[in-house]
């Protein structure tokens, strides 16, 4: 296992999870990395670490670089697992290494591993490494309370920890390197399923942020921006705003049929229009790809069947999910088809109520609908638009 030289002296060191497709519920498809980044200076320091079970592959990374020993500085921007997990280890190994923490960081740390040779670093504060030096500003709730970035100012660096990632597995280490429109729909599913709750903490951050001239953001997750870092902090401005199109999802999912045909007849008053729709069947779609796309959307349309009183159960864990993300200023729609009890366009309503948005009027259709009916439903729905 090699290091990769970023710049003269500062290496990428960190392991590549080529088989992961679950991140605590978010399907990964390009599975991920888990970036650690070395620098060779008078204070050889160690920016974050790996998931336990790539402990080697990163210490093989350092070893080609430097004596793991001689490791003066570990940093943990973020006390999750992914990032801190190789730190016990690295603490045997370098036994006089301090760990350069946020005050939650500790508190995190501890919890995690015990009492280590932890030093709390204050936001603003910065350590000489030498030729180099380190600046931390603390960015909490992006997207945990300890979470800090760390910034290079001779190099020009910003380890921005889990903002501006992705999940992706790969042997290439730059956006220079790798399909850039592939990383910013990565970045857009990682920004949507993991960072989206925090959009005020991350217009926060990056106002803090902004004044730092930076030419490399190196991330915890997939792939380093080099040259299109105007793109992806755009990117992030926007999404943190919750800015969105005129552009309408529509989620569902049915028993025999019927809340599918409502769906397409949905989906033909958006066209009618000239709204672009697209249409997710859950039975079909992970949540977490259709959070993806519900990102830039301005309407959000969810539809269920009712099955024992309830939607269907693909539909509630769709909106356990988007409730906890709890994208804001959307237009909502409930929809759902039912034989005799109808409950599930309620229940619908009432989660999508609770994030207050601007709800349409809901459509709810008994057994099978007619064309007539359908295309009844088309009108309404645009009457409404």
């Amino acid at each position: 296992m090699k290091a990769v030289q970023i710049k003269e002296g500062i290496y990428w060191v960190g392991g590549i999870d080529w088989d992961l497709r679950n991140f605590h519920g978010y399907i990964t498809q390009k599975g991920s990395t888990y970036n650690a980044y070395l620098i060779i200076d008078e204070k050889i320091t160690l920016i974050d670490t790996v998931k336990h079970y790539l402990t080697d592959e990163m210490i093989e990374r350092i070893k080609d670089v430097v004596d793991p020993s001689k490791i003066d500085y570990i940093i943990s921007n973020h006390v999750e697992m992914d990032h801190s997990g190789a730190i016990p280890h690295i603490a045997k190994i370098a036994p006089n290494a301090r760990i350069l923490t946020s005050v939650n960081g500790e508190k995190g740390l501890n919890a995690h591993f015990g009492k280590l040779n932890y030093k709390v670093v204050q936001s603003g504060e910065t350590i000489s490494l030498g030729k180099r030096s380190l600046m931390f500003v603390h960015t909490p709730m992006v997207h945990w309370p300890d979470n800090m970035v760390t910034w290079c100012p001779e190099e020009k660096i910003l380890f921005s920890n889990d903002a501006f990632g992705q999940h992706i597995a790969s042997s290439e280490r730059f956006d220079d390197e790798y399909p850039v429109t592939t990383i910013l729909d990565e970045a857009r599913k990682y920004y949507a399923n993991i960072v989206l709750p925090y959009g005020i903490q991350v217009q926060k951050a990056l106002e803090a942020l902004k004044e730092l001239p930076v030419e490399i953001i190196a991330p915890s997750h997939g792939i380093i921006w080099r040259r299109h870092l105007d793109q992806i902090t755009s990117l992030y401005k926007k999404w943190s705003s919750n800015e969105t199109a005129e552009h309408a999802i529509i989620v569902y999912d049915t028993m025999w049929g019927t809340t599918a045909k409502m769906a397409h007849a949905i989906m033909s008053a958006f066209e009618n229009k000239g709204i672009r729709a697209e249409l997710y069947d859950l039975k079909h779609t992970h949540i977490s790809d259709v959070m993806t796309r519900v990102i830039e959307s301005k309407y959000i349309c969810v539809g269920s069947s009712t099955l024992n009183n309830n939607m269907l159960p693909t539909v509630a864990s769709f909106l356990t999910y988007f409730k906890g993300l709890a994208p804001k200023n959307r237009v909502g729609l409930a929809f759902g088809s039912y034989g005799w009890g109808g409950q599930s366009v309620g229940q619908v309503e009432e989660v999508l109520t609770a994030l207050k948005y601007s709800m349409m009027e809901s459509v709810k259709v008994q057994w099978l609908p007619t064309e007539e009916k359908l295309a009844e439903i088309t009108k309404k729905i645009e009457g409404m638009l």
